[in-house]
């Protein structure tokens, strides 16, 4: 039996190119974890081989900042002439099935979930440059 039958917001964060995305694969790849993905939302054109759903929701620039004007993104970002962002009902979705949800954002999308759902667990990697 579980302590807790709602699932677990984990936040992987950092600067681009810090290593979000091998953190990420080797943690799903540990055994004993309900592990989700989080789909996020963008405007961008879909590239060749991603799929609606599954790599990201793709949505019209009108759609996007509706679900910004509606409150209904844990998160978003523009970066280069697009929106970025995290929907809100998909994760407590996941969440209320028990599922530990994993989200693989910026540092400012990090202080916006924070803000929204501080009870996440948020794991904030840096890159150093330099000796040690």
């Amino acid at each position: 039996m579980k302590l807790n039958e709602k699932g677990l917001l984990i936040v992987i964060s950092g600067p681009s190119g810090v290593g979000k995305g091998t953190i990420r694969k080797a943690l799903f790849k540990r055994p004993g974890h309900n592990l989700d993905f989080s789909v996020s939302m963008t405007t961008r054109a879909p590239r060749e081989g991603e799929v609606d759903g599954r790599d990201y929701y793709f949505v019209s620039k009108e759609a996007f900042e509706d679900e910004i004007a509606k409150g209904n993104l844990l998160e978003h970002a523009k970066f280069v002439n697009n929106y970025y962002g995290t929907p809100k009902d998909k994760v407590l979705e996941k969440l209320e099935k028990g599922k530990e949800v994993v989200l693989e954002i910026e540092v400012q999308g990090a202080l916006q979930v924070k803000a929204k759902m501080s009870d996440a667990v948020f794991i904030l990697l840096n890159l150093h440059h330099g000796k040690l």
